[in-house]
């Protein structure tokens, strides 16, 4: 019993970052899209389906961290992965939006090629592309932080962050 309490432990302290971001990200998404579709008629996702959404991104970007290619270059500056990593997560959170929403047209056009027809119609792009814009800003704040900790280490961040700050030296 201890080793399977042991791995559990293990996994969830790995999975509780990306998903406790993820989870709070997407509630800003959710609310920012309410506050866009306000008086449009438009349904926006109820909290535990963003927070489903969230353990989803959460467990995918350890998966994703798991493949050789998305550690690509491991030892050129911080900005290499955090860019390359930032636009695959991104094509993938681009993805799961428009499939999000592509269901939701599916529903009420009785058929996915309707769904998709009637989306492709009746979207508001401009909403669309501001959350993929917001979208865009928090997974490239999330790859900063995950590429720092990655060089800085684990215990110097809880340290920096959380942690007695060392008193400074005057400055002349």
């Amino acid at each position: 019993m201890r080793p399977v309490f042991n791995k559990l432990k293990e996994e969830f302290s790995v999975i509780w970052p990306p998903t406790l971001f993820f989870f709070i990200a997407l509630h800003l998404v959710a609310l920012i899209r309410v506050l866009m579709a306000e008086g449009t008629g438009i349904t926006v996702a109820t909290s535990m389906s963003v927070t489903v959404a969230a353990l989803i991104l959460g467990k995918s970007v350890l998966i994703a961290d798991l493949l050789p290619l998305i550690n690509r270059y491991p030892h050129h500056p911080l900005i290499y992965n955090v860019t390359w990593k930032t636009l695959i997560y991104l094509l993938v959170a681009t993805l799961v939006h428009y499939l999000e929403r592509l269901v939701e047209f599916s529903r009420q056009a009785g058929g996915l090629v309707a769904g998709n027809d009637q989306l492709l119609a009746e979207i508001v792009w401009p909403h669309f592309w501001a959350v993929q814009i917001l979208l865009f800003v928090l997974i490239f704040m999330y790859c900063t932080l995950h590429e720092l900790v990655r060089i800085i280490g684990k215990d110097h961040m809880k340290q920096i962050f959380f942690g007695s700050v060392p008193a400074s030296k005057p400055t002349r």
